[in-house]
């Protein structure tokens, strides 16, 4: 027997077995890397669809359609009989009753370790559908067993058995699985752990049908369409929203005169306008001749600055202009399981002039299409509000008050200067560690970050700079020690000004 899968010290217990930990309690570091490149993977292969898309470009072959769920994208790791599961953003989960059962069926089907992607989900009895809100609240907080006994595991591919990475056509794939797990959906009890739901057809007229039944009649949220000859599809409805204009780009070349994007928002409950996307397609040519003449009187101060994809910034506009918008899909979650920030922004209606308040997680938005500007509608916190997006996907942070969340002070750890004598000139170095407070805000923010100048009148650009970062004090440290020994020798003495 070798060392144990988790670290049970690291582990917070929730309720009875079941507990929650991060990914530094799996004692192997390379699981982590290998469930969030598998996301990216999958992500890259599935290509985004509506049911309108069905007819053109979905080509007539054999299909395995599965039935959509809501929940959360896990990986399900066993081996010698231990378990646990981990997403794409750490977090690792043991004690749950489907993974005892998931163990049991791999240990009869004579697995000794394995990595199966599926999705965690919570049953639900009631007439709605699962929704994903619903396993992060079941999972986080757990008051009854209950609870923990709704929470199952939806099996859709699997990423190593006894150690060798599976690459075989999904048809065969797709046999394994239902070889392993044979248990049926179920919301009476029964199999906690099974193939997602899953039908084998041919052709895009029984792939658009098993749409109106799973999806439109029997409210599912989209399905995933697999062929190994044609490619894989996800097939979702369109989401409609309604968002403020904040800022346009102007077309160039051929097609000067015209907008050729807008940047819009989303209103928070407290009245700070989220950047939420830009979109370019679904216009007329008359329409972007028309909307750049309007937008170009509508030009206002900003602190914040953002540039299109074609790197040319946005000019921003008074938050005037309603539009309505669809798109395939929205993303609160990049391919480690990460929050996808966006900036949100204060409108100053005195000065006229938009002000950063700070960047908060959002979504991404799949293919955006202008579809009309909604004069019925104005900029308001009810007619643009944040929660046509969190009624759809978990946003973290999404109902606290922007503007009373203040980034924490950074507070200096070491600051040394350094001058020296050449030439009848003095050349300064300077040294500025600090601790930025900011770690647990997101990737963005490191934990300690050291500033390096180097003033010299005798060069042809006089001052000089370097920056180091690290999420490691110690590490932090050693970058401080090779600077100072990299650039303080003889004839440099400290400056005690």
């Amino acid at each position: 027997m070798g060392e144990p899968l988790i670290q049970k010290s690291l582990v917070e217990i929730k309720l009875g077995e079941y507990g929650v930990g991060a990914a530094t309690s799996v004692s192997d570091p390379t699981i982590l890397p290998q469930v969030q490149n598998y996301k990216r993977q999958i992500a890259s292969r599935l290509f985004p669809l509506n049911r309108e898309d069905i007819d053109r470009k979905v080509p007539d072959a054999q299909y395995h359609v599965s039935r959509k769920i809501d929940g959360e994208f896990t990986v399900c790791v066993f081996n010698d009989g231990e378990v646990f599961s981990i997403n794409p953003g750490g977090t690792v989960r043991v004690g749950l009753p489907w993974q005892a059962e998931a163990a049991d069926a791999l240990t009869k089907a004579g697995v000794k370790s394995a990595m199966i992607a599926g999705e965690l989900y919570k049953v639900i009895t009631d007439d709605r559908r699962t929704r994903v809100h619903d396993v992060v609240s079941a999972a986080r907080t757990p008051k009854e067993m209950e609870t923990i006994e709704q929470l199952h595991f939806a099996v859709f591919d699997l990423i190593s058995i006894d150690d060798e990475n599976i690459d075989t056509p999904y048809e065969e794939t797709w046999g394994k699985i239902t070889s392993i797990f044979k248990g049926d959906v179920s919301v009476d009890g029964g199999a906690k752990v099974h193939p997602v739901e899953t039908v084998v057809l041919k052709g895009h007229k029984d792939v658009e049908r098993q749409f109106q039944k799973w999806v439109v009649d029997e409210g599912s949220e989209g399905i995933v369409v697999r062929s190994d000859l044609a490619g894989n599809f996800k097939i979702k409805p369109l989401y409609t929203l309604d968002a403020v204009v904040i800022g346009f780009t102007e077309s160039t070349e051929d097609r000067a005169g015209m907008m050729h994007d807008l940047l819009l928002a989303v209103a928070r409950a407290d009245g700070a306008l989220h950047v939420l996307c830009r979109v370019g397609g679904g216009f007329s040519e008359n329409q972007r001749r028309e909307m750049l003449s309007d937008l170009k009187d509508m030009i206002v101060e900003s602190e914040y600055a953002e540039v299109n994809s074609d790197h040319v910034a946005y000019q921003m506009v008074k938050p005037e202009w309603v539009v309505e918008i669809n798109c395939l899909d929205l993303i609160s979650q990049n391919t480690r399981g990460g929050p996808i920030n966006r900036m949100a922004l204060s409108w100053n209606t005195t000065d006229k002039i938009y002000e950063v308040v700070r960047r908060l997680p959002l979504v991404s938005v799949i293919s955006p299409q202008f579809v009309r500007i909604r004069e019925d509608k104005s900029f308001n916190v009810d007619d643009i509000r944040i929660s046509q997006i969190t009624d759809v996907v978990p946003v973290p942070k999404a109902d606290v008050d922007a503007h009373g969340m203040k980034l924490a002070h950074s507070s200096v750890m070491k600051r040394e200067v350094f001058v020296k004598e050449l030439k009848g000139k003095t050349m300064v170095r300077k040294f500025l560690m600090w601790k930025t407070n900011k770690e647990s805000e997101g990737n963005e923010y490191p934990a300690f970050v050291i500033h390096f100048t180097d003033y010299s009148p005798n060069r042809k650009v006089p001052l000089d700079r370097e920056v180091r970062i690290s999420n490691s004090e110690t590490q932090i440290q050693e970058l401080w020690d090779e600077l100072q020994a990299a650039n303080i020798k003889k004839g440099w003495k400290p400056y005690e000004g």
